[in-house]
């Protein structure tokens, strides 16, 4: 019953397991003082923890202040923390109180910490080591206490290793880690979230609230959401301003969304179908194989019709051609027939020594079924490496499951 009160007294919408094992994690380590680090995509929402973990602690009657460390200048960020005394740099024209000085006994969330300055860094691991700081430009040690809530949407740890966050102030701060899921994530929460957003801005705008057809909700469901909830909230604002007719298809939301980010919101191919892609590149080289070796033959006929044989390069299919030019000799001299044993590959072709041979323009449709030509194919494959399947997909260039199945399908011994 708490975490539903500490979700509704917080706006948060949703039954994701991720999201309440997050919430039951900050509600654990709210009664302490130990210093929590929240992780995850910018507008999951890290502020929101941090708030929920101040008023449900000890401090809740003290000051908390959120601080977005990545929107203060490098050169003042340490000011801003910890004050500065009058003259310590150029425009410091009286001493200014900092915020762990003017929260003490409360909470400083500090957002980004990833984009705090390593000196900054420095001071900020003084305070969580012994409760000390010293202000820009003195010399005497003052003492706060303040819990510090850090959040990153970058992995700390890679800073570490790339040598821009301190690895000392990293351990200092994930004394407990709370990860928030990122919104695409969530499933179902999201049309959930959607309709609340909704909701209250018909109530905000004195309209009809938003309402999704079918294929929305599956677009809405599918689309990454790279700004997460905060993204959401815009789209439904804009949706429940801008829509004439207050029930919204697929097309109507695709539009409402980033032109650069519409089409990762369409359905995607599963991954059963990739089986399929694999065979028509094998049906493909197939056509490809067929094609040259079609080429090829016409070569042949041209040379057998002029006599343009030359012993010393005649290939197999040349000597093959020309012994069924002698036992199917017909009596016209001037017409090769090729045998017409061979299983409907060739028809007859008429030969005029004044004029180069032609084939028929049916020629390539009486080839074999491409069913057939893909078990030859794979016959030949499997004849070049003894049968091992591994080997011959490679070669054919499908996965070895399709292999396996073909097998199965033409029946193919081994």
């Amino acid at each position: 019953m708490e975490l539903q009160s500490i979700k509704q007294r917080f706006g948060i919408v949703g039954n994701n397991a991720a999201l309440n094992n997050a919430l039951n994690t900050a509600l654990q380590v709210a009664p302490t003082d130990l210093s929590v680090l929240i992780s995850g995509e910018s507008g999951v929402g890290k502020e929101v923890f941090s708030q929920i973990i101040h008023h449900s602690g000890k401090r809740k009657h003290e000051p908390f202040i959120s601080i977005n460390c990545g929107a203060i200048p490098e050169g003042t960020i340490s000011s801003e923390l910890f004050g500065h005394e009058k003259g310590a740099f150029t425009g410091a024209q009286d001493t200014r109180k900092g915020y762990f000085e003017s929260v003490n006994g409360g909470t400083i969330f500090l957002d980004e910490v990833s984009e705090m300055p390593l000196e900054t860094q420095a001071r900020l691991l003084r305070v969580l080591e012994s409760g000390e700081f010293i202000k820009v430009g003195s010399s005497a040690i003052q003492k706060t206490d303040v819990r510090i809530i850090a959040a990153s949407n970058k992995g700390l740890l890679e800073q570490v290793k790339k040598g821009k966050f301190r690895e000392d102030l990293y351990y200092r701060l994930n004394t407990i880690q709370i990860a928030i899921p990122a919104l695409r994530e969530r499933g179902m929460d999201i049309h959930l979230l959607f309709r609340k957003f909704c909701a209250d801005f018909a109530e905000k705008y004195n309209t009809s609230p938003v309402q999704l057809m079918d294929d929305a909700v599956q677009i809405l469901i599918n689309y990454r959401w790279p700004g997460n909830v905060r993204q959401l909230k815009h789209i439904a604002e804009q949706l429940s301003v801008l829509s004439q007719s207050k029930v919204v298809d697929a097309q109507q939301l695709i539009q409402a969304l980033p032109i650069e980010e519409a089409a990762s919101s369409m359905p995607t191919v599963a991954s059963e179908d990739k089986t399929g892609v694999n065979e028509r590149e094998l049906l493909y080289r197939v056509l490809f194989d067929l094609k040259k070796d079609v080429s090829d033959l016409k070569k042949v006929v041209v040379k057998l019709s002029t006599g343009n044989i030359n012993p010393a390069t005649t290939t197999n299919d040349e000597v093959l051609i020309q012994n069924w030019d002698k036992e199917v000799a017909p009596a016209d001299p001037n017409t090769l027939m090729l045998p017409q044993a061979t299983p409907s590959v060739i028809n007859p072709v008429t030969i005029s020594p004044a004029s180069p041979p032609t084939l028929d323009t049916d020629y390539e449709e009486q080839i074999l079924s491409i069913a057939e030509m893909e078990k030859k194919m794979i016959q030949k494959a499997l004849e070049k490496y003894n049968g091992r399947r591994k080997e011959a997909a490679t070669e054919l260039g499908i996965s070895e499951r399709t292999l396996y199945r073909k097998i199965k399908e033409y029946d193919i011994d081994l």
